[in-house]
C-alpha cells in the first residue's frame, strides 16, 4: 500500500488538528501495512515528516491578511488545491489522505478526515470568512472523497445524517494523546508550576483556544458564583491563544486577575502542558461543541478529574468518570466545580476511572483504524 499523507496542518502552534496529523503520521511510518509513505506539504512531496517550527512574524502577517481578504482568500481557495493535483497526478497508484478536511480536485483514491461539522451546525461560532471558505470546500470534499474518517462516533453519525452518506463510506478513527500526559509527583513538576506561580493541586484548569465555541463565558459565570475567598484559594487557570471574537473575554480575564481568582497564561509551550494538566485539582471544559475534545483526554491521562459539558462527542471521550451537565447550565456547572474541589472521595474515584478510560485510546489504535479505512479504497 502506497500512501501520500497531507501535512499542511503540521505547523506552529501545533494545535489539535496539527497534533493529530503529526502523531498519526509517525505511527503510519512504522506500519508494516504501508510499503511507501510520502508527505505532501503545499505542493512539495517528501519522505521526511515535517516538524512544527515557529514561523516569522512577517510570514504570519501575510497569512492572516490572505485569510481575511475576501479576494485573496478566494484566489487561494481556487489555486492551492490544483497545485496539489498536479503533484498527485504523477502518483496514481497511491492513496492520498487529507487529514484536515480538504481534498484537491480530480484525484483518485482519496481519503479525508473530518474533525467536526461546526461550520455547518454552528456557523455563528466561526468568523464569517472561515465559514464561507470551509462550506464551499467541504461540500466539494464530500464529493471527492472515496472514504471519510471521523475522530469520534458522534462526528461519524453527524456526517452520515447531515450529508445523507452511506454508512460504508464513513469510518471512525479515535484520537489519542501523547504518553507525556500522565500523573506526575509534585516534586517532578514543581519547577514548571513555579514558573507560572502555581501550586500543586491548588488551581483548576481550562485548556483551549479563546473563542465562542469553547463557552468560556459560561465557565466564568459559573466560577464567579463561588465565594471569592474560595476562588482565590483555588484560582481558575486558562491557557490558550487568542481566538476570534474574544475581546470581551480578555476584559473579564483582566478583572479576574485583579481580583486574584484567575490566571490567563496565553499560549503555553507544549513542553509545559503535561505539568499544567497533572498539577491541576480539576479540569473544566464546558465547550458547546467538540468533534473529539482532546484536552479532556489529556486531563484524564494526567490523573486530573474532569468537569465538562455533555454536548456533542464529549460524553464519548470523557467516559464514566467525568462530571457533566448542559453546556449553558451555569448553576449546575458551579455545583459540579465545587464538588470537584471539595469531594475527596469523588476525586480519587474520578482519577482512577479517568486513567482507565484514557488508556483505551492510543495513536497506534488510531493508525490501525485509519489503515482499515484505507483498505476500503477501491
Amino acid at each position: 500500500m502506497k500512501v501520500i499523507f497531507g501535512t499542511d496542518a503540521i505547523k506552529y502552534p501545533l494545535t489539535g488538528i496539527g497534533r493529530y496529523a503529526f502523531e498519526l503520521a509517525k505511527c503510519l511510518s512504522r506500519s508494516q501495512d504501508i510499503s511507501e509513505l510520502c508527505f505532501l506539504r503545499a505542493h512539495k512531496l517528501t519522505t521526511q515528516l515535517p516538524v512544527a517550527r515557529e514561523s516569522s512574524l512577517s510570514t504570519d502577517g501575510i497569512k492572516q491578511y490572505l485569510k481575511k481578504n475576501r479576494l485573496a482568500s478566494e484566489i487561494y481557495r481556487v489555486s492551492a488545491p490544483w497545485l496539489k493535483t498536479n503533484v498527485l497526478r504523477k502518483h496514481k497508484d497511491a492513496i492520498y489522505h487529507g487529514p484536515n478536511f480538504y481534498l484537491p480536485p480530480r484525484v483518485d483514491n482519496c481519503v479525508v478526515t473530518f474533525h467536526d461539522l461546526s461550520v455547518f451546525t454552528l456557523p455563528h461560532c466561526h468568523p464569517p470568512e472561515r465559514v464561507r471558505y470551509m462550506q464551499k470546500e467541504l461540500l466539494q470534499t464530500i464529493k471527492r472523497a472515496e472514504v471519510i474518517i471521523s475522530d469520534s462516533d458522534f462526528t461519524r453519525n453527524e456526517l452520515i445524517n447531515f450529508f445523507n452518506l452511506s454508512e460504508k463510506k464513513v469510518f471512525t478513527a479515535k484520537l489519542a494523546c501523547s504518553d507525556q500526559f500522565r500523573p506526575y509527583k509534585k516534586e517532578t513538576i514543581e519547577p514548571i508550576l513555579n514558573k507560572f506561580n502555581l501550586k500543586f493541586k491548588q488551581y483548576t484548569l481550562f485548556m483551549g483556544s479563546i473563542e465562542p465555541r469553547k463557552n468560556i463565558s459560561t465557565l466564568l459565570d459559573a466560577y464567579e458564583r463561588i465565594p471569592l475567598k474560595r476562588r482565590q484559594q483555588t484560582p481558575l487557570v486558562i491557557s490558550g491563544f487568542k481566538g476570534w471574537r474574544s475581546e470581551n473575554l480578555h476584559f473579564r480575564f483582566e478583572k479576574g486577575e485583579r481580583e486574584g481568582w484567575l490566571r490567563y497564561l496565553g499560549f503555553t509551550a507544549s513542553s509545559d502542558l503535561p505539568a499544567l494538566y497533572a498539577g491541576a485539582v480539576s479540569f473544566l471544559f464546558p465547550s458547546l461543541y467538540e468533534g473529539f475534545g482532546l484536552p479532556v483526554l489529556e486531563a484524564m491521562a494526567s490523573g486530573t478529574p474532569v468537569v465538562c459539558s455533555d454536548s456533542s462527542s464529549l460524553p464519548e471521550v470523557a467516559g464514566p468518570g467525568a462530571l457533566m451537565c448542559d453546556a449553558m447550565d451555569v448553576e449546575t456547572l458551579t455545583s459540579l466545580i465545587i464538588k470537584s474541589l471539595d469531594d475527596d472521595v469523588w476525586q480519587l474515584h474520578a482519577v482512577e476511572l479517568g486513567k482507565i478510560h484514557a488508556g483505551k485510546f492510543s495513536w497506534e489504535r488510531c493508525a490501525a483504524e485509519t489503515i482499515a479505512a484505507y483498505k476500503q479504497v477501491r
